[in-house]
């Protein structure tokens, strides 16, 4: 019985010996040249092979994590994971790097590759608007630290893209209200709109649609006061003219109201013809 174990135990030691012997063989296998590396991943990225280039990019990183390359090795990877449309992996990989490299010369880059990750996932203003608001912070903040980059005037277009958007969906949400007789609370959709979107292409409607909603609610000293501005602001928008038709269906316009046709000549509140929301203001 004795014999028999021993049987075993000289076996398992070889078995031990050998693995021992490989594990030495990859432990003293020579480190590649990041430069070699960094190259190749590169090089992978070219053929849009981008599953080997971030498994080749964190090999950069992996064995040469103080050199200079792993930083962009780090920046390429998120890249790659960008192309790829993993954008939850870009994010991590270079929110990891901005900390890392603060003052690195490809940080104003990364915090732009961040702001595009979120950008590209904006979806409908039909859907849930948080992945619009975490694109439009990210964006706003490479405006922030970085005002004389080339990517903060791409990124300052993007930001007005995004806000039309997120007042956009404040639009939406009104009419929804609207359409149900839910007034106040379709105007504090509209309210938000004229408030804090002002400069986007959804301004007009809004002062429309609170026209509308005031009449609604028979509140006519503010209906006036949003068709005034309307027609001061947007002289020659169609939701002008719309507002003007609801106000004299309503029998409010002014005598001195000038006709449809007028309305589009209108740029300045001091012009020669005069208009009916000029008489409020």
């Amino acid at each position: 019985m004795l014999y028999s174990k021993k049987l075993f135990v000289v076996p398992f030691l070889c078995l031990l010996a050998a693995c021992s012997s490989k594990n030495d063989e990859v432990l003293q296998k020579p480190l590649e040249a990041p430069e070699k590396l960094y190259s190749d991943a590169r090089g992978q990225m070219d053929e849009r092979e981008y599953k080997e280039a971030i498994k080749s990019f964190e090999e950069v990183e992996r064995q040469h994590p103080y050199s200079p390359w792993a930083g962009h090795a780090q920046v390429m990877s998120a890249y790659a994971s960008y192309r790829m449309g993993d954008y939850d992996s870009a994010v991590s990989t270079l929110e990891r790097f901005v900390k890392l490299y603060p003052n690195n010369e490809s940080t104003p880059y990364a915090y732009y590759l961040i702001g595009l990750s979120y950008y590209e996932q904006i979806s409908d203003v039909g859907r849930d608007q948080k992945i619009t608001q975490q694109a439009l912070t990210a964006l706003q903040e490479v405006v922030r630290r970085f005002p004389d980059s080339d990517y903060a005037r791409d990124a300052k277009i993007k930001v007005d893209l995004t806000v039309d958007h997120l007042a956009g969906k404040e639009m939406q949400v009104g009419r929804y209200y609207l359409r149900r007789n839910d007034t106040l609370a379709a105007i504090n959709r509209f309210r938000m709109v004229v408030d804090n979107y002002q400069t986007t292409s959804h301004v007009p409607e809004a002062l429309h649609r609170l026209v509308e909603a005031y009449l609604q609610l028979g509140i006519t000293e503010e209906a006036y006061r949003y068709a005034a501005v309307l027609g001061y602001n947007f002289p020659s928008s169609p939701w002008y003219r719309d507002s003007y038709k609801v106000m004299n269906k309503e029998g409010m316009a002014k005598s001195g109201a000038t006709s449809e046709k007028s309305l589009d000549k209108k740029s300045e509140k001091d012009t020669e013809t005069s208009s009916w929301w000029e008489n409020i203001i």
